[in-house]
């Protein structure tokens, strides 16, 4: 351990996703993903965006990593763009998308940064789609074959995986809410969709043992929920609510079965599943990645569905630009919970971050973004003593590297250590991002310092 009481290897980085950066979504053979064509469609992204040019991270990823540099990062989580490597999802190999991500591996590498890469974060294959997506039990063996095409190219010098980014919001948001790609609202689709991501996970751990002796993982979004009252129904609708967003994968995944709130919720819409695919779901994992952004206090609402809760805001709190209230303390919670109830597995945060309306350079050229830069260290001091409390964490990722597409709010919500002027594509790293790494040239140490 260090002085500051983060391991001496821990990992300090910040992440990304494929189609929130890259832009260029078919250039050099890439075939269509289900986010760029619904990203396509009138009413869908706040301000008409899409992820046409985004970040243009596509042509630009060397000057990136110069930025990663210039932060000071050790570590790098980006995802692939399945629809690069595999126009259709199946079938053909484009050999122009794997050469994209070599050149991108072989240029962290060489910059001493560790390539921490995700298979899929909700950018489908278009043609998948349309058979079905997530809610189609192939594409579980869809998914492995396209993992399994990658790790053949670039195992060899990626040693750290995840498989899938954030399985409640791919099911909650576009199966159920219809807000994200593939835009549907249908609960009879919602379960099925959540378990056939699990079992495609499992199948791809599973062959990845047979490939290589590295480590994969996957990243789970949890928010812990507290009621709004101790009255009997606010109770209930908290606990329902909790099973449906971190029990629902947590537990099949390190427990071998759902929760038993799960009937309730989805009453007649949750199918039986074989018993056989709880074994290829919990395989053996060496991490977890945890997203944390926010908690919610929730109220029994009979309308909502599938969970009968509403969220409460709290007076006195702060919240960010996107409504989550900043509370740091409830990433230490959230922290130990899964310590003491999945038996101290290895975890690192792999998006921690808030949207702020940041200003505008000013004319020293500087971003003054404190309110995310408090954030960072609240956070960043609540990792710490969670480390201190025994709980096995081993690295952390700014949410995010770059102000990107934030999904259904388009170019509206600016999350990044660096700000990107959208128009020109100009970087400039904000305060935040100074801050950021003045806590990893100190190994945490800044984190001791007021301000």
């Amino acid at each position: 351990m260090s002085g500051s009481s983060f391991p001496n290897d821990f990992l300090w980085g910040a992440a990304t996703s494929s189609y929130q950066i890259e832009g260029s979504p078919l250039s050099d053979g890439a075939g269509p993903s289900n986010w760029h064509l619904f990203s396509q469609q009138p009413g869908r992204i706040a301000g008409g965006d899409t992820g046409d040019v985004a970040c243009d991270h596509y042509q630009r990823w060397r000057e990136d990593i110069g930025y990663m540099q210039k932060l000071g990062l050790n570590a790098y989580r980006f995802s692939l763009a399945w629809n690069r490597i595999q126009p259709e999802g199946t079938g053909a190999i484009n050999e122009h998308g794997l050469d994209f991500y070599e050149r991108l591996v072989d240029g962290l590498l060489a910059a001493g940064i560790e390539p921490v890469p995700t298979l899929y974060h909700w950018d489908l294959p278009a043609k998948l789609d349309e058979q079905g997506g997530w809610a189609n039990r192939d594409s579980a063996d869809w998914f492995a074959d396209y993992a399994e095409i990658v790790w053949r190219r670039l195992a060899d010098r990626v040693g750290r995986w995840t498989t899938l980014n954030e399985p409640w919001v791919i099911v909650d948001a576009g199966y159920v809410h219809g807000v994200h790609a593939p835009g549907k609202q249908d609960l009879s689709l919602a379960p099925l969709a959540s378990h056939n991501l699990l079992r495609a996970h499992g199948e791809a751990v599973r062959r990845y043992r047979s490939l290589s002796d590295g480590q994969i993982g996957i990243v789970v979004n949890i928010e812990p929920k507290d009621a709004a009252s101790d009255t009997p129904e606010d109770l209930h609708a908290t606990r329902l609510a909790e099973a449906y967003m971190n029990r629902q994968y947590l537990d099949p995944l390190l427990r071998g079965s759902y929760p038993t709130e799960m009937p309730e919720i989805f009453g007649e819409n949750w199918p039986r599943f074989d018993d056989e695919d709880f074994s290829l779901i919990a395989q053996p994992l060496d991490f977890i990645g945890l997203n944390y952004y926010t908690r919610s206090v929730n109220r029994a609402e009979t309308q909502a569905s599938p969970v009968p809760a509403a969220q409460v805001r709290q007076p006195g709190a702060e919240y960010t630009e996107l409504g989550w209230e900043v509370r740091a303390e409830s990433l230490l919670q959230t922290l130990v919970w899964m310590k003491q109830r999945y038996g101290n597995p290895a975890i690192y945060i792999t998006e921690n971050g808030a949207a702020f309306d940041d200003p505008a350079p000013d004319s020293d050229g500087r971003v003054r973004d404190d309110r995310r830069a408090a954030y960072l260290l609240e956070h960043l001091r609540a990792s710490r003593e969670a480390i201190a409390q025994g709980v096995d964490l081993r690295g952390y990722f700014v949410w995010s590297l770059l102000d990107n597409l934030e999904w259904a709010c388009g170019f509206s919500k600016r999350m990044g250590l660096i700000r990107v002027n959208f128009e020109t594509q100009e970087r400039t790293i904000k305060d935040s991002g100074h801050l950021y790494r003045e806590i990893i040239e100190s190994a945490g140490g800044r984190l001791d310092q007021e301000g």
